[in-house]
Parts: structure tokens; C-alpha cells; sequence
């Protein structure tokens, strides 16, 4: 799932983790592994997870450690596809082309599925 934010900070984090439990399948949990973004760990957020704790875990990767988070391989050949050496004019552009490579993506595939490590 893609959302774009002028600014991302933890209100915008809970509202992407509220749209992101609309699409939980009945009877399953979401785990959502993320890095130590400020906004994860942030006050606000506490009370919305503690409710919703038996549906919604989230697991942080250690400090410094770029190379265990797959979208950072994701972003590398997001990069590679869409932007490198391209000239965009309006930041418009930019997320035109990063949006239609994530679009193809939504399917399962063996870029990211090799990418990410999935077996």
C-alpha cells in the first residue's frame, strides 16, 4: 500500500495504520516491521495500539541496520527504474513514474520476491 503525505510525522503514521487495518482479512493479525523513526515510537500512538494491540503488532529492527530493512533494496531499484538519469521538471513527474513501477508491483513478483528475500 502507497500514500503520499506532504509531511510525514506520527498523526499521518496512525492514519496510514488506520487504513491499513481496513484492509486486515477477518481473523488475521497485521505485524508491521519498521525502522526507529521518531514518529514510530511517538506518545500519541500509544493509547491506538494499546486498543488495538491483539490485531496490530509492531516489530522494530535494530538501530543502524539499513542492509535487514527490504525496502531499502525496494527504494535502491525504485531509483535505478524510474529516476536515474531522467530529468523531471515538477516533483509531479517524479511520483507519476515511481507510482506506475509501484502499480506494477502490487501483483506478486520474482524482482521483489527476490529482492525481499521471500521464499
Amino acid at each position: 500500500m502507497t500514500r503520499f503525505e506532504n509531511q510525514f510525522d506520527a498523526m499521518t503514521f496512525k492514519a496510514f495504520l488506520i487504513v491499513l487495518l481496513r484492509h486486515r482479512k477477518k481473523g488475521k493479525r497485521i505485524v508491521v516491521i519498521l525502522d526507529n523513526a521518531r514518529y514510530h515510537h511517538a506518545k500519541i500512538l500509544r493509547d491506538f495500539l494499546h486498543k488495538h494491540r491483539k490485531i496490530l503488532r509492531l516489530e522494530f529492527l535494530p538501530a543502524y541496520s539499513p542492509e535487514l530493512n527490504p525496502i531499502e533494496r525496494v527504494w535502491k531499484l525504485t531509483r535505478r527504474i524510474c529516476t536515474h538519469n531522467v530529468y523531471f521538471q515538477k516533483i509531479e513527474q517524479v511520483t507519476v513514474s515511481v507510482t506506475k513501477q509501484h502499480d506494477v508491483w502490487k501483483k506478486p513478483n520474482e524482482s521483489l520476491r527476490r529482492l525481499c528475500c521471500i521464499t
